[in-house]
């Protein structure tokens, strides 16, 4: 089973990162803070993506510095001390001591000792790397630590006077995937993919939303994973609402049931959209949707190699939904105006797709001075085309409406092309219908 990256990866992490951000600079990254839901119960703890990314670590109350060129020590981590009597509690602790063994620290302390060591490193550097306005609270603190280092100028004090966007570096570099996050990437996927055929082989008509959503979960948990987001499992109409998360509706015989749920393995995504109907066979109506869908994926999926700017996806994808759309009577017109005005955009609202890893929508820039990037290997993305057809829409005919279809794969960009992560799960209908006949 795959496991996290060694120490050794984390520790080559942190030191690329020093070098881009060079010797005068210095690199801050907290813990994302803990959620309390109601009164002293806590949201489920998920690690900030950036510190985890760098270390490992999974603990809350916890800051990572990088002081590059720093000769007592470049890579210091600030953590909760052991305290028994709270680990009775909460669980065990790594501490300051297991942060320098088990992470290759170059040195820890208690997270108690912030405010008394962190403006001694402020001083003498000249840029700060820092995620301002992702966390109000210690915005605030890392400003009275700095103000502390300003206030002592007059006695030879040299104060940070540059103040950077940490996600500048770090971002480009979680956009390329390395062999060991896409050996995780691959397990969330396959994880994935047998949480979606378990929840296909669990529908019938009758059947509740969330009884489908505690099919694909299971299989999640059975296999040390977990949500990488909110499951939306949507019958019928609730497949038009995007991001439909109520799930507790009743499935009717002749209803569609989109679903769109990732597990989460180790940290990383995974994320896949499938459409099916819940007696095992789709109405001519749902299947001519169905086959418009699943040509934009492969119109999309096409354009998924090295060298490609990323819009390109999309723009194959649109011209196969408003090509389909207007086939099929859904849309009137010629197919350059349709695009252009954007009538499409009635029944397909959204982008084809978004970068993937360690968030579900991942870090990364789409556009680069303005242009489309380019695709390169170790990029993985979403590739999600869908036409939703509201129930009250009488611009079309009746047999139409409430149709709501989408179909979403996990696509890794290689030297040569592209791999398809969520392979393995009946995509079109003859394969959908194929499998729900077993």
């Amino acid at each position: 089973m795959a496991g996290a990256p060694s120490a050794t990866a984390y520790q080559k992490r942190r030191r690329q990162l020093m070098r881009m951000a060079g010797d005068d600079a210095i690199l801050v990254l907290p813990a994302a803070p803990e959620r309390i839901r109601s009164r002293d119960t806590h949201h489920p703890y998920r690690q900030d993506s950036d510190l985890w990314y760098r270390t490992g670590f999974a603990e809350p109350e916890a800051v990572l510095v990088l002081v590059p060129g720093r000769q007592h020590g470049e890579t210091l981590l600030f953590c909760r001390e052991r305290d028994p009597e709270r680990e009775a509690w909460d669980g065990p602790r790594v501490g300051p001591e297991g942060a320098v063994d088990a992470l290759g620290m170059d040195d820890a302390y208690p997270i108690d000792d912030l405010d008394e060591i962190l403006p001694g490193l402020l001083e003498g550097r000249t840029r700060v790397y820092y995620h301002f306005g992702r966390d109000t609270e210690f915005d605030l603190q890392l400003i009275g630590w700095l103000n502390r280092v300003r206030a002592q100028v007059r006695l030879g004090a040299q104060p940070p006077h540059e103040f950077l966007e940490l996600g500048h570096l770090l971002d480009e570099m979680r956009l390329i995937k390395t062999a060991d996050e896409l050996k995780l990437m691959r397990r969330a996927a396959r994880i994935s993919v047998e949480a979606h055929a378990a929840a296909m082989r669990a529908a019938r008509p009758g059947v509740r939303e969330y009884e489908l959503q505690a099919e694909l979960e299971y299989v999640f948990r059975r296999h040390d994973a977990a949500p990488a987001y909110e499951s939306i499992v949507g019958a019928g109409a609730n497949a038009c609402v995007l991001h439909y998360r109520a799930n507790a509706a009743q499935a009717r015989d002749g209803d569609l049931v989109l679903i769109d749920a990732g597990a989460e393995y180790r940290g990383y995504a995974a994320d896949i959209t499938r459409t099916f109907p819940v007696n095992g066979r789709f109405t001519a109506e749902q299947r001519a949707l169905h086959a418009v869908v699943e040509s934009a994926q492969q119109a999309a999926l096409a354009q998924a190699r090295p060298g490609v700017p990323y819009e390109a996806g999309h723009s194959a994808a649109v011209e196969a939904l408003t090509d389909g759309l207007l086939r099929l009577g859904l849309l009137k017109g010629r197919l350059e105006k349709r695009i252009a005005d954007g009538s499409y955009k009635r029944y397909y609202p959204h982008k084809t797709g978004h970068w993937l890893g360690l968030d579900v929508h991942d870090v990364g820039d789409y556009r680069i001075e303005g242009e489309s990037r380019l695709l390169e290997p170790g990029m993985v993305y979403t590739i999600e085309p869908g036409l939703y057809v509201p129930a009250d829409d009488t611009s079309v005919d009746a047999k139409w409406r409430g149709i709501g279809i989408r179909t979403e794969d996990d696509v890794l960009v290689t030297r040569t092309g592209h791999e398809v992560l969520t392979a393995g799960l009946a995509r079109t209908a003859d394969e959908i219908e194929a499998f729900m006949a077993r």
